[in-house]
C-alpha cells in the first residue's frame, strides 16, 4: 500500500543575509522541512529554480533572488499497514487524535522504514493512504511522547494545515529543565539547520521564525518544571529554544547541556536524572477548530510514568531541603 504523491509548491526571496552563498547552501535554509539530498536533487533537474533560472548546486545566489519549488514528494518505498497498538483519545469521520508513547517513530525514513505511527495508522484506518502524508499534519519526535491529531478527511487536512499556518492551533507541552527559571517569558528566535551539524537545529538568523510561551509550573533544587506553548512549530523548536535560553530538557541527547546534581542529592535522585532516557517533553493539551462544525476542542494526554516519577523525586528533594 501506498501514499498518495503530495505536490509541493513553494516560492521565497533569499534574505540579503543569505546572499552570496551557493544555491544549495541557500536551500538548505530556507526549505529546511527537506533534506539537503532532496533539494539537491531538485535543483539538478530544474524542480527549484532562482529567478526562474535553472542553476547548479554550487552557483551562488545573491540577496533578493526568488526561488521557487515546484516538485512532487515521492512516496518513500511501498508503506504497509500493521497493526501497531494505538492510544487513540477521540476518533470521528474527520479526525483521529491519540497518545504516542515515547519511542515510537511517526513516519517511515532511513533506519524506520516499519513499525511506525504511519504504519499503524494505515491499518487502523486504510483510507488514510489517500490524504497527504497520510493525514499526518504535524510530528512529534521519536522520544517525545504526548497529543498528537491525524485528519482521516481531506476536508479535515486542509483546515487543519489552514489552522497550523494561521498559528491558531494550541499546541501546550510540559517539559522538566535543568537550571532554576526565575519566571516564565516568550522567546523569539528563528530556527534553521545547525551551520556544522546538518541532523541539529540551531538559533540561526536566516532560520524560519519560531516562537514559544513558557511558564514555571514548579522549580526544584537545580531543575524547574515548565509548560510550553508553541505559536510555531519548527523542528525541535522546545529543545532548541530552551537550550539557547540556558535551560535545556534534562535527557536530552542532542541539546542537553552540563549535567547538574542538586548537592547531597539522594542516590534515587541521581540514578533518575542520570538515567532519564529521553528528553523530558510531552505534549500535553491539544486545542483546534472542529474541521467540520468549527467548534473549539480540546484534548489532554496525560503525563506518561516516566516523568511523573522523575518529578516526584524532585518534588520530594525539594522538600526535603526546604527548597
Amino acid at each position: 500500500m501506498s501514499i498518495a504523491i503530495e505536490q509541493i509548491e513553494l516560492e521565497a526571496r533569499v534574505p540579503d543575509e543569505l546572499g552570496g552563498q551557493r544555491l544549495d547552501q541557500v536551500a538548505a535554509q530556507m526549505f529546511d522541512d527537506f533534506s539537503r539530498s532532496r533539494l539537491t536533487g531538485w535543483i539538478r533537474d530544474g524542480s527549484l529554480t532562482a529567478d526562474g533560472q535553472q542553476l547548479r548546486p554550487r552557483d551562488i545566489v545573491y540577496g533578493g533572488a526568488l526561488l521557487q519549488l515546484k516538485a512532487e514528494q515521492e512516496a518513500q518505498g511501498e508503506w504497509l499497514a500493521q497493526d501497531i497498538p494505538l492510544n487513540i483519545i477521540y476518533e470521528d469521520e474527520h479526525l483521529l487524535v491519540l497518545d504516542k508513547p515515547a519511542g515510537l517513530v511517526v513516519h517511515p525514513a532511513a533506519g524506520h522504514a516499519s513499525g511506525t505511527l504511519l504504519n499503524g495508522l494505515l491499518h487502523h484506518v486504510p483510507q488514510v493512504r489517500d490524504i497527504p502524508r497520510a493525514g499526518i499534519v504535524h510530528r512529534l519526535d521519536k522520544d517525545t511522547s504526548g497529543i498528537m491529531v491525524v485528519a482521516k478527511s481531506l476536508l479535515a487536512h486542509t483546515r487543519l494545515v489552514e489552522q497550523l499556518q494561521a498559528r491558531s492551533v494550541g499546541r501546550t507541552y510540559e517539559a522538566v529543565v535543568c537550571g532554576v527559571v526565575t519566571s516564565g517569558g516568550t522567546i523569539d528566535a528563528p530556527i534553521g539547520r545547525h551551520p556544522q551539524q546538518r541532523q541539529k537545529m540551531a538559533v540561526n538568523e536566516g532560520g524560519k521564525q519560531a516562537i514559544s510561551h513558557f511558564r514555571v509550573v514548579q522549580r526544584f533544587r537545580s531543575y524547574t518544571h515548565v509548560r510550553v506553548q508553541l505559536e510555531t512549530g519548527r523542528t525541535h523548536q522546545i529543545r532548541v529554544h530552551m537550550a539557547h535560553e540556558g535551560f535545556p530538557l534534562v535527557g536530552d541527547p542532542q541539546y542537553g547541556g552540563r549535567f547538574r546534581i542538586p548537592p547531597a542529592a539522594s542516590p534515587t535522585l541521581v540514578d533518575a536524572l542520570k538515567g532519564f532516557p529521553r528528553q523530558a517533553l510531552h505534549a500535553w493539551k491539544l486545542e483546534l477548530d472542529h474541521p467540520a462544525t468549527g467548534e473549539r476542542c480540546s484534548w489532554q494526554a496525560n503525563r506518561p510514568e516516566d516523568m511523573d516519577w522523575l518529578l516526584h523525586l524532585l518534588e520530594q528533594d525539594a522538600e526535603d531541603f526546604g527548597a
